[in-house]
């Protein structure tokens, strides 16, 4: 299965237009996402960008600094494929393309069977 890959989020909107500038005048959702994007955060596959706008999942810093943080477990215990499972969401990641390939919001979670992974983090 090939996966394009988005090289550019900033035109990212998601369930509640997070890309609006926040209080105070600083930097946009959008923006901050990039600037994590660019630290050799995980990349997100058009098709998983196009999910999360779809099932109206939520990116945050925070929750972008989990995902990272669960992807960098994943790989040090030689995880290929890994779900990442949240309280409100969960992230199918392919750790050795550092890209999440699909997400679904905790609807979707309780009705599915996740296939092809070989590990699971929860956060």
């Amino acid at each position: 299965m090939s996966v394009s890959k988005v090289t550019d989020i900033s035109g990212l909107r998601l369930a509640h237009q997070l890309d609006v500038p926040a209080k105070g005048g600083s930097i946009s959702f959008a923006e901050s996402l990039q600037k994590e994007y660019e630290k050799g955060s995980v990349q997100f596959s058009k098709h998983a960008m196009q999910r999360m706008q779809t099932r109206g999942v939520e990116m945050t810093p925070g929750l972008l600094s989990s995902l990272n943080q669960a992807v960098d477990k994943a790989r040090t215990k030689g995880s290929k494929d890994v779900a990442v499972i949240s309280d409100k969401s969960v992230f199918i990641v392919n750790v050795p393309n550092n890209t999440v390939i699909t997400t679904m919001n905790g609807l979707e979670m309780k009705e599915s069977i996740f296939t092809n992974i070989d590990s699971a983090v929860l956060i």
